[in-house]
């Protein structure tokens, strides 16, 4: 069976701080929502490696969010493990629609 993929409605725009991640419930999902210039980035709300809340993390000079657990680093647009231990971070598709965000999972 095939799951049909959902878009759900998020905060607004304007309620998001330039690099800081905030966790959101969408759904039944805890994700966070980052905002880089006019993007928005949306994330798996914990690290795949030790379950760490990666809204208490932070970013890094280069934009990777950095888990507070054991400091590892991911690219929040693609997921993509940076600081090499081979984990991956699952990121999700975003649109904004007349200043509101919308997540597909």
């Amino acid at each position: 069976m095939i799951e049909e993929k959902v878009w759900y409605s998020g905060p607004n725009t304007g309620s998001l701080e330039e690099g800081k991640i905030v966790e959101v419930l969408l759904g039944e999902k805890t994700l966070c929502l980052l905002k880089r210039g006019e993007k928005i980035l949306a994330f798996s709300a914990l690290c795949p490696h030790a379950s760490g809340r990666l809204c208490e993390g932070k970013i890094d000079s280069r934009g990777n969010v950095v888990c507070p657990v054991h400091q590892y680093r991911f690219n929040p647009a693609n997921g993509y493990n940076s600081s090499g231990e081979g984990y991956h971070l699952k990121t999700f598709p975003v649109k904004l629609e007349d200043g509101l965000i919308f997540v597909q999972f």
